[in-house]
């Protein structure tokens, strides 16, 4: 059965406003991929924003990209593999064994957690759901061959808590990121001296190794690059005022990390406020992160789970309620030019209560 081509994908009465590329930029990428892979999602009807707010966007100069690593175009593939599947009605057990996989494997592609081993099974599957536009094809061969390249966090995969390496990955292409820490310096603000002393004093709880503690200290400090490289993300950090008392290490330790919480404040990109212990305003319990991926993927939400495994979603509901908690949080968090008096007060606090 060919894919309906009025419906979906192939549609002749489609106008794709161009052309796919013909030639191939430094390494292998085709020149344009992301005009052509904007064509195919607005056809897949996944995009978050109207195209009014995509026009505005042209306006301002702001470039709507696809995305970029590979952790983002497994995602993305899965979601289009997913939508193709389901407007032709058919279930996920019938298509693997069709395919000879099982459902698990094909669960795991729709849902960007792993690859097709190569492009010859992502061929089958487009014919099996009866895509013939060519463009197409190629466009989801491009995202395939880029899904399988490697993150620059993959040599310290086995150290990282699960769910880790796909946050790590989604967080590498945010546009922006909104976060809430009740009672530690979030992640993206750490010195190395602070997140190696907080893995440190965890050691005998957890069982974790010195090899354990100095990969992910590592990661830590290679993450904060998309705070402080030529591109930065944007960064709105709420903490509360426990995450910034409660003393990790030492003295020295903290007045370190209280003087980059301000440095990194000071940034254009990045925001920090805090929620005073005082305040009678809305608190979360639980850490969270919102991700703005862009189009097409839209917002994610990573809430870590007990015993230190992180839950990442898209599920509209999911992000809309953690969006709800975080304006909340913002609302009744201190304004953030007071983020570092507040800072000052908390050191010379601490140094007092220190000192011998």
């Amino acid at each position: 059965m060919a894919y309906a081509r009025d419906r979906t994908l192939g549609c002749a009465r489609l106008t794709w406003g161009g052309t796919l590329p013909t030639r191939v930029g430094p390494g292998g990428t085709w020149v344009g991929l992301d005009r052509t892979l904007g064509r195919l999602d607005r056809t897949l009807g996944r995009l978050d924003q109207t195209r009014s707010a995509r026009a505005s966007a042209r306006q301002r100069g702001r470039r709507v990209a696809a995305p970029k690593g590979p952790t983002s175009r497994r995602v993305h593939l899965g979601k289009v593999l997913t939508r193709m599947r389901e407007d032709l009605e058919m279930r996920r057990e019938d298509v693997a064994a069709a395919m000879g996989f099982s459902a698990e494997k094909l669960w795991r592609v729709e849902k960007g957690k792993t690859s097709l081993p190569n492009p010859t099974d992502l061929k089958h599957l487009l014919a099996h759901y009866g895509a013939e536009d060519p463009e197409v094809i190629e466009s989801l061969l491009v995202i395939h061959r880029e899904s399988l390249q490697e993150g620059w966090w993959v040599p310290y995969s086995a150290h990282l808590p699960k769910g880790m390496r796909e946050y790590v990955g989604m967080e590498t292409d945010a546009l922006s990121i909104s976060a809430w820490q009740p009672s530690l310096v979030f992640g993206l603000l750490q010195t190395e001296r602070y997140a190696r002393e907080l893995l440190l004093s965890a050691k005998g709880v957890d069982e974790t190794t010195s090899e354990f503690i100095d990969a992910n200290v590592e990661v830590r400090m290679a993450r904060k690059a998309i705070v402080t490289k030529d591109e930065p993300r944007n960064l709105w950090i709420i903490m509360g005022e426990d995450a910034v008392r409660s003393t990790i290490g030492n003295r020295d330790v903290m007045a370190e990390q209280c003087e980059e919480i301000k440095r990194l404040a000071s940034l254009d990109t990045v925001t920090v406020q805090i929620l005073p212990a005082a305040s009678t305003g809305y608190r979360a319990s639980q850490n969270f992160a919102l991700l703005d991926m862009g189009d097409p993927l839209g917002k994610i939400v990573q809430a870590d789970q007990p015993g230190g495994q992180a839950s990442i979603t898209d599920k509209k509901p999911d992000v809309g309620r953690y969006s709800r908690r975080f304006e909340a949080l913002r609302a009744a968090a201190l304004p953030p030019n007071e983020t570092p008096s507040f800072i000052d007060e908390v050191h010379r606090d601490l140094e007092r209560k220190l000192t011998p």
